[in-house]
């Protein structure tokens, strides 16, 4: 499914402008860089225009924008203070970041994702920034699989898993710390070098910014560790760094996962669920990771709370 016809001509214009205005150096051609329902991303030259999904609350994405531009060393700074409007969606402007290579693993920047997300946790939150949304898009994904598939096979341990978290993290209930600001979807493809040529790593979207649980942006890392599916060198690359900036959401030494349960497990059940969902609709069985996700959600009932599923 691909956005409405009128946005993306007019998307690609709006961006264009945007990067003629900055340099009269432009090298023109603009790249469709997502089209999806929940977002629609162009680049032209060296800036970038998003339209978020629809129903997006101008008033939150605006006190969003506003602490992203608060924190130009942790989080890439928008190039307008408030988002503008273009066919019914919220559209905002970015320069252009080189984002993480998914070709060389090896050169992923665990130490410095640990480093921004520690300095984004230790910054006090604003009251007026919106709570993360990170427990609500897990509940998205699951509704999704209750929609499309609720008696397939192996939907029945992902919605076990699920249902067995506390309901703060189903996006059911208040989360229990709301003082901390939180990236609310962190993952590689979050990060991007801006400048480009040997710039500095920063943190990139901020539909899920928002105050709440500072475990939640390490649990997707701790997830993929814990299904055996990130090596165990990376993912201790990234929590030592972690610590070492003085981030919150761990203790500073010893045992992590009383912290990072929770998250973790909610992180690996919003996983399976999309992944599942996506299978079913393409008609096809899942693959190897995909099959590990399920298969770590049918293990979390054997597994005590605060250690790895």
């Amino acid at each position: 499914m691909t956005t409405t016809a009128p946005l993306l001509p007019a998307l690609t214009a709006r961006v264009r402008a945007q990067a003629h205005a900055r340099t009269a150096a432009c090298p023109c051609g603009a790249a469709t860089l997502a089209d999806r329902p929940d977002a629609t991303v162009v680049r032209h030259g060296e800036v970038v225009a998003k339209a978020h999904a629809p129903g997006t609350d101008a008033g939150a994405l605006a006190h969003r924008l506003a602490f992203t531009a608060r924190l130009p060393g942790v989080l890439l700074p928008p190039l307008a203070p408030a988002p503008a409007e273009l066919h019914g969606r919220l559209v905002t402007c970015w320069p252009y970041g080189a984002p993480v290579d998914p070709d060389d693993p090896a050169a992923a920047p665990w130490e410095a994702a640990g480093a921004l997300l520690a300095r984004l946790h230790r910054t006090p939150a604003p009251a007026t920034l919106p709570p993360m949304r990170g427990p609500a898009k897990a509940a998205a994904a699951l509704a999704r699989l209750w929609r499309s598939a609720p008696r397939h096979p192996d939907a029945a341990p992902v919605l076990r898993a699920w249902a067995a978290l506390p309901a703060w993290a189903r996006g059911e209930d208040a989360m229990p710390d709301t003082g901390t600001p939180c990236h609310g979807d962190f993952h590689l493809g979050q990060l991007v070098r801006h400048p480009t040529a040997g710039g500095p790593w920063l943190l990139i979207d901020v539909d899920d910014l928002g105050r709440g649980v500072p475990a939640w942006d390490l649990a997707r890392p701790a997830a993929w560790y814990a299904c055996g599916l990130l090596p165990p060198d990376e993912w201790t690359r990234f929590l030592a760094a972690y610590r070492a900036a003085g981030g919150p959401a761990v203790p500073p030494a010893g045992d992590p996962w009383p912290a990072l349960d929770v998250p973790a497990r909610a992180l690996t059940a919003q996983t399976a669920a999309r992944a599942l969902a996506k299978a079913v609709a393409a008609g096809r069985p899942l693959d190897e990771v995909e099959r590990c996700l399920v298969d770590a959600c049918a293990r979390m009932p054997s597994v005590a709370p605060g250690g790895p599923a």
